[in-house]
Formats: C-alpha cells, sequence, structure tokens
C-alpha cells in the first residue's frame, strides 16, 4: 500500500534535496574556465547527460551536481563513493515510482497535499525575497551603533529576583507554619519546612536534591517590569518577594493568591545592569537582519496584493464559531503560546525570560 509508505516517502524526499552527488566521479569535479558554460560545475554537455528514467521522469548529472551544491559540506562527505551514489539514486527512483502512483491515484489533489505546496511554495517566495540580505557580520557598526542610541532601553536590564514558597491550602495553618518559617536560617532549614508543609512538595523527595532549591518557581524582575512576568508566579507573589530585604530571608506576611496561601521566601537576586554596545553587539545585528528580512516580506506581500486583488467579507468572517473540542487556540493544550518559554509576538513573559545565569548568587 502506498500509504504505508509515508514514512519511507518523507525520507526519501527529503534525500531528494540532498542525495544525487553524481556518478561519474570527474565529471562532478570544477571544470576549467575556458570549458565554456557551466551549470553546477558541468558543461551543458555533461549535466545533459541522462542517469536514469523514471517513467516519463528524466533524472541528469545536472540534477545530481546542482543538488550536491545545495548540500552541507559535512553531508557531501557521506556520498563520496559510487556505491553510496547507487544506493542514493535507487532511493530517488523508488521516490518518482511513489509519486507517480500518488499522482495516479490522485493523492496531490488532496486539501492537505495542496496546502503543504503552498507552505512549501511560500517559504521559497520568502527565501527569494530575502536574498541579498548582509550576514550580521556584514552591518555596519555605524548602524549598530544608531540602533543601540535609538533603543536604549532595551539594554536596561531590571533587578531579578528569584522566588521561592512554601504553598498551603488555608491561612489558618498558613499563618502558624510562618511562625517557624521567620526563623529559618539555613537553606537545609527551609527545604525540611517545605517539605514537611507544602501542598506543592513531593511525595518521594527527589534524591540529593538542593535544599536551596525547594520550592523555586523561577525569577522574576519588578512588578512595574513589564518583561520581569514570569508564568509560574501570580502577580501578588511577585510583588511580595520585592519586599523582602535579604536574600534567605521570608516575608513576615501571608500572601494569598489563586485561592492559595503563600510564604514566600527570597533565594537570590541580581542587580540591575545596563548592556554596553559592546555587550549587546550581536544581539543588535541579529535584531536589525531580522527587521530588514521583516522589511523585505512586508514589501513583497504589499506588492502582491496589488498584483492579485484581494477581498475579505468581515461580516462573513464574524460569524465563524470554532467547533468544540478543537485545539491550538490561545489557551489550549496544543497552542504554542502555552509552551514553557514562549510568548505571543510582541509580548513578554515567558518563565524566567532573561534571567541572568547568576540569579542565585547576591
Amino acid at each position: 500500500m502506498l500509504e504505508g509508505k509515508a514514512p519511507f516517502l518523507r525520507s526519501a524526499l527529503a534525500a531528494l534535496a540532498i542525495a544525487l552527488a553524481g556518478c561519474n566521479d570527474k565529471a562532478v569535479q570544477p571544470q576549467p574556465a575556458d570549458a565554456g558554460p557551466q551549470a553546477a560545475g558541468l558543461t551543458p554537455e555533461q549535466a545533459s547527460r541522462v542517469l536514469a528514467k523514471v517513467g516519463d521522469k528524466v533524472i541528469t548529472l545536472g540534477d545530481f551536481a546542482a543538488t550536491l551544491e545545495r548540500m552541507d559540506q559535512f553531508d557531501r562527505l557521506r556520498y563520496q563513493t559510487k556505491e553510496r551514489r547507487r544506493e542514493l539514486l535507487d532511493e530517488i527512483i523508488d521516490v518518482e515510482l511513489l509519486a507517480a502512483e500518488a499522482r495516479r491515484r490522485g493523492l496531490d489533489k488532496q486539501p492537505e497535499t495542496e496546502e503543504a505546496i503552498r507552505q512549501i511554495l511560500r517559504e521559497a517566495m520568502l527565501a527569494r525575497a530575502r536574498q541579498g540580505l548582509p550576514s550580521p557580520g556584514e552591518i555596519p557598526a555605524t548602524e549598530v551603533r544608531a540602533y543601540y542610541e535609538a533603543n536604549a532601553d532595551k539594554f536596561h536590564e531590571p533587578e531579578r529576583r528569584r522566588v521561592a514558597a512554601i504553598v498551603l491550602n488555608d491561612r489558618k495553618t498558613a499563618e502558624r507554619v510562618l511562625k517557624d518559617a521567620v526563623k529559618v536560617k539555613t537553606p537545609a532549614e527551609w527545604g525540611e519546612l517545605f517539605a514537611k508543609h507544602s501542598v506543592t512538595a513531593p511525595k518521594v523527595k527527589p534524591p540529593a536534591a538542593p535544599a536551596e532549591l525547594a520550592g523555586d518557581l523561577g525569577v522574576v524582575g519588578p512588578p512595574e517590569d513589564a518583561r520581569g512576568k514570569n508564568q509560574k508566579i501570580p502577580e501578588p507573589i511577585r510583588a511580595a518577594v520585592f519586599r523582602i530585604g535579604n536574600v534567605g530571608d521570608v516575608l513576615d506576611q501571608v500572601v494569598e493568591a489563586e485561592g492559595k496561601f503563600y510564604l514566600v521566601r527570597m533565594n537570590g537576586i541580581t542587580a540591575a545592569h545596563h548592556r554596553s554596545l559592546e555587550e549587546a553587539d550581536r544581539s543588535i545585528r541579529v535584531a536589525i537582519l531580522q527587521q530588514k528580512m521583516q522589511e523585505r516580506e512586508k514589501a513583497l506581500e504589499t506588492e502582491l496584493r496589488k498584483k492579485f486583488p484581494v477581498e475579505i467579507d468581515d461580516a462573513a468572517l464574524a460569524k465563524v464559531k470554532v467547533p468544540e473540542g478543537v485545539k491550538g487556540f490561545e489557551g489550549s493544550e496544543a497552542s504554542p503560546w502555552a509552551l514553557p518559554g514562549y510568548a505571543p509576538p510582541g509580548t513578554e513573559g515567558a518563565p524566567d525570560a532573561g534571567a541572568p545565569a547568576d540569579a542565585g548568587k547576591k
């Protein structure tokens, strides 16, 4: 069954993109400059040499050499022998056979196939639009400095604090445990208290678990810092940790958040820091390049909208209802916005985003 060969077909199609390194060792070597017009290091005559036929499909030496040029230099090393090249040629032939049968059965007309093709074509057009862009290292230093000066606020890192908490289900118990928590002097004492009372403590203590990480929730910035949010830390807890004076201290108040009662401890602190131009150089270059790519893509989109008229029926769109059980939207399990460390474009708040490596040090 063709359907049963789907994994192989995907593998073979991937091989098609990297495989054909040429079956003629001499033919795929770079030719002299006076050898006439060349295609992928071959003369027109060499490039047109037929290596295999599959029905009405012809695979030429030019196809092999062009694919070789697109390969990563390390991948190329895998296909130096004639035996390996022949194996890959056999796989390409299998791909053509499967593709021909898929077309005969009309699988190329299925919606998911057409959508996959549209996505491939989209990426190809965007790749073409990005051609000629500089690499990050080629961006002029004057442009980097101009970006730095125009976006100075982006390079200021506010103070960051690492939070730990004992979480309880009722205030009365929390008030009782707080009396012991504020007396804690060492990470070990805190760890014992957490293991004994917190509803978030694991039933079985992990072997060699660091006591100083007991109840650790992560890193946050001050409440006024939009970039300092952490999905794991409720806002009242975030505000509470910035009312603590020293690393290792526990706030002398129970903090209620989301129906639970927290005893908040500051596990670490990192002072505010302003990155210099030298420190930010690489990230600025990447940001400038991304901006240039977006500008190219936007220009292409604007051009295409002029070339191909677009009409949108807002009234019809407003009536569309998403069926119950459909996943992939914000807040659902399948939503990429729900993944740890990911936030919607233009927003902040990924857990521990931007937290310095030394956030646990004073």
